[in-house]
């Protein structure tokens, strides 16, 4: 009798040991294609930081485009000498990601007035489509800036804004970069990616019909 509970003992250990393992697995897993999903916003997110370091004469220390990690992408310079230089380093990627992709959508909106119905579309038609509106969404998504960059925005006001009144009124950009992160817990960049999606395929059909 005491053995059978000492079985029922091991495998029950055992079933919760898999049972961990298989929601760790998962958890990795999705982890992972949640990354390969963010690849293409997060390498435009860098590039425009970078892109607007040299822009206005900022040194770039390091970047670094898109990795497995936490963050998965980031960009070191040199400290701007000039408030209006951390403003445009910091607003760039909400400019360029959004530029980028609502481009894209407007390429999913053309491929779809170019076809008859989704039957008759041609399989690269389709594989173009799908890649554009991933793209589309991943660099939406991404196209706020983030909190270090309000953080940095922030910290240079609080320094200088007794030498130059002017900064104060960058103050009300790191507050709605502070909110609107506040608000991604809530899917706000995806209902703006989704919103861009809406806008250009509109547009197109605006235009060509």
């Amino acid at each position: 009798m005491n053995s059978e509970y000492v079985i029922y003992a091991v495998a029950a250990v055992a079933l919760v040991a898999v049972l961990a393992l298989a929601v760790r697995g998962i958890e990795y897993l999705l982890r992972y294609l949640f990354h390969l999903f963010a690849f293409p916003g997060v390498v435009v997110h860098e590039f425009a930081h970078a892109t607007a370091c040299r822009a206005v004469g900022v040194p770039v220390l390091e970047v670094v485009y898109f990795r497995f990690d936490d963050p998965p992408g980031y960009v070191r310079h040199v400290n701007p000498a000039r408030y209006r230089q951390s403003v445009v380093i910091s607003v760039a990627p909400f400019l360029v990601n959004t530029i980028v992709s609502f481009g894209s959508f407007l390429g999913v909106g053309v491929l779809i007035s170019m076809t008859e119905s989704l039957g008759t579309a041609q399989p690269e038609t389709i594989i173009a489509g799908v890649v554009l509106t991933w793209i589309g969404l991943s660099v939406g998504m991404h196209a706020f800036p983030s909190t270090t960059d309000a953080k940095t925005l922030w910290d240079r006001s609080r320094q200088e804004w007794r030498r130059s009144p002017v900064v104060l009124l960058g103050i009300p950009v790191v507050a709605l970069i502070y909110v609107v992160n506040l608000l991604s817990w809530l899917w706000a960049h995806v209902f703006y990616a989704i919103g861009l999606l809406v806008t250009a395929l509109y547009l197109v059909w605006t235009l060509l019909f």
